[in-house]
């Protein structure tokens, strides 16, 4: 039995979708549904590996207290006030940047 179905179940559900889809288009279905389930598989493997090579995630609950300067004395000349930080590296781009200078991680 698979999925809990029987032999006659199963070749009925096959007989309904050959009436309707047609000897012709049963090659290209099948071969869609296989592409599928490959790039699923794939995904989900890909996703275990993302997983594993991150490791364990570190939680820290101390409080950080954050001191505000207000001399910008150490910015170089041409930073602005509007500079956007990446999320992934923390680099520093400009505000009309789409993606960050040194990783090429998109900006939001």
């Amino acid at each position: 039995m698979i999925l809990g179905l029987g032999p006659l179940e199963l070749v009925i559900i096959l007989v309904v979708v050959l009436v309707i889809f047609g000897p012709k288009n049963l090659p290209k279905i099948g071969s869609a549904l296989g592409k599928t389930v490959k790039n699923v598989r794939e995904g989900m493997e890909e996703g275990k590996e993302d997983e594993k090579s991150e490791g364990p995630v570190e939680s820290h609950d101390d409080a950080v207290e954050v001191i505000e300067d207000d001399d910008d004395a150490d910015l170089p000349e041409n930073a602005s006030d509007d500079s956007v930080f990446c999320s992934k590296c923390g680099a520093k781009n400009d505000a009309d940047a789409g993606f960050c200078s040194k990783c090429g991680a998109k900006l939001n």
